[in-house]
């Protein structure tokens, strides 16, 4: 039994190599056709790669993007009640810092805060024009909540907020606008409601908002402390938290809404609000691109796979005297199914390989000569082979069993 096993197994791989064999010989015999065949696989393969390549970059950059405003951001302002139309801290359960001060004693993971109070005014910069300006004031951890980028000099720090210091930074556009670049703005003076304020700093948001944040283009952003002199008491349009670690930004939401509400009157609505649901539509939606993307890069492998079976039908039918020769000396219908479906899987994964090979070569290039730092998804290069290989074993199973039906003594005959 042993012996008839070893002898079955050699007789399987000659069989194998004879079919290669002949599916080489044949692939020699037709170069052309052959080339032209697989040159659908190769498009088709590298597409897939390169749709899976860009679904995930743009995925990247839409995260880096979100994730420049502040991942890690929470933020809470006063949406409404009883007086929920006044103006700030004239009427209204509006938040005041003792609650940014509750939120960080009672809540864990808080690595930063801020509150932002808001002014708006008018003032007379150094050409004597006038302009009307937005007027934050904030702490010296709100660079750090809001991730802001410092373009020259420097942001006010503790000491400059404990002293009241008549500190400011100002916008990029504000300092190109009025002084000529952010280098120049530094040292300049100006006056706030007749209080005059030195430039210490030029700042920008890492990423553009649009105007959908509350920094405008003329923004200009004071000491909280010193704001307070400007409204005479202590309440403020938001509180900005930052945590320390992403994944604790939904429980962290949720439990500075509760300290919040549990400070003022049950009618008082308060929002407290993260970015994270941005993220997760952000996510969504750069995969439903990838998706579609896919079914493209699908539709091609598929017409490229009728092509590759059109080319095995009419190779059948060039070939039939050789497979009623191959079947007079004995090989059988499996042997004769297996040549040509061989033929069809070579011609695919000849086709695929190339393709994965093309579909890789092109962000490894962006990587190696630019500074973007594109994704590469190797399992998309393991899925586009075997996608290969599945085109060629479906689209290569109805010639290969037209190849095995024919009657051995009508294609001797044939001519």
């Amino acid at each position: 039994m042993a012996a008839r096993s070893l002898a079955d197994t050699a007789r399987q791989t000659m069989v194998f190599s004879e079919i290669f064999t002949i599916a080489l010989d044949s692939f020699r015999a037709s170069k052309v056709r052959f080339v032209l065949t697989a040159i659908g696989m190769v498009i088709g393969t590298a597409s897939l790669i390169l749709v899976v390549t860009i679904g995930l970059t743009g995925k990247q950059y839409v995260m880096n993007q979100i994730q420049s405003i502040g991942a890690n951001l929470i933020y809470a302002y006063y949406e409404g009640g009883s007086n929920a139309s006044v103006s700030l801290g004239s009427g209204g359960d509006w938040l005041t810092v003792e609650d940014m001060k509750a939120v960080q004693a009672q809540v864990p993971g808080i690595q930063a805060a801020s509150p932002m109070l808001e002014l708006h005014d008018r003032i007379s910069v150094g050409n004597g024009k006038e302009r009307d300006i937005l007027v934050l004031g904030v702490s010296p951890q709100y660079v750090t909540v809001r991730n802001l980028q410092v373009l020259a000099g420097r942001f006010f720090d503790d000491d400059d907020a404990m002293a009241r210091a008549k500190v400011a930074l100002v916008t990029l556009q504000f300092a190109q606008t009025v002084y000529g670049s952010a280098a120049a703005a530094v040292g300049k003076e100006f006056k706030i409601s007749g209080l005059p304020f030195v430039i210490i700093g030029t700042f920008r948001e890492r990423v553009d908002t649009l105007g959908q944040s509350e920094i405008a283009g003329d923004t200009i952003l004071i000491p909280y402390s010193v704001g307070r002199y400007f409204t005479g008491n202590d309440a403020v349009k938001q509180l900005f938290f930052s945590t320390a670690d992403a994944g604790d930004v939904p429980r962290a939401t949720e439990m500075i809404k509760e300290v919040i509400q549990s400070r003022h009157r049950p009618q008082s609505v308060y929002r407290v609000e993260n970015l994270t649901g941005f993220l997760q539509v952000a996510s969504k939606v750069a995969n439903a691109l990838t998706i579609i993307l896919l079914a493209v890069a699908l539709m091609v492998l598929l017409v490229s796979g009728v092509g590759i079976m059109n080319i095995m039908l009419a190779n059948v039918r060039t070939r039939i005297r050789e497979i009623g020769i191959r079947k007079a000396i004995g090989a059988t219908r499996r042997e004769i199914r297996l040549q040509f479906l061989a033929e069809a899987v070579l011609i695919s994964l000849f086709g695929g390989v190339v393709g994965t090979v093309i579909g890789l070569a092109i962000p490894f290039s962006v990587r190696f000569f630019t500074e973007y730092r594109i994704p590469i998804s190797g399992l998309s290069a393991i899925i586009a082979l075997a996608v290969a290989m599945l085109v060629g074993v479906i689209f290569g199973t109805l010639p290969a069993t037209r190849a095995a039906q024919l009657d051995p003594v009508e294609s001797l005959h044939y001519e």
